[in-house]
């Protein structure tokens, strides 16, 4: 048989999720598509549900991790901050770590 290992890490705080797989996903697509609207359609999910959680990390964070403008002339869009370009780095790189580990570990047994 083949086995593998898996695993998914997310990042609490005193009142819930902070960063997460999904999260960390939302903030992907927002840094490509320049829009929360447009990041929430490239990810199959609602526009409510993607500036909900948007608005949870903002309210969570030290600083702000993604920085909004409303619609004019122009339209909107939204961006990722240093800071919110910082914890996708740390998070992917915990992740790695994560997985990494496991992977060593996981080849210890003898299955």
């Amino acid at each position: 048989m083949d086995y593998k290992i898996k695993s998914r890490i997310w990042v609490e705080h005193k009142d819930g999720m902070f960063l997460g797989e999904g999260r960390i996903q939302l903030l992907k697509a927002i840094k490509s598509e320049g829009s929360l609207s447009k990041a929430a359609a490239s990810l199959s999910m609602s526009y409510k549900k993607a500036w909900n959680l948007m608005d949870s990390m903002n309210k969570s964070a030290k600083e702000p991790l993604v920085v909004a403008s409303t619609g004019g002339k122009g339209g909107g869009g939204a961006a990722i901050t240093a800071y919110g370009e910082k914890m996708i780095t740390a998070f992917e790189n915990i992740n790695k770590s994560c997985w990494e580990f496991l992977d060593s570990e996981f080849k210890k047994l003898e299955l």
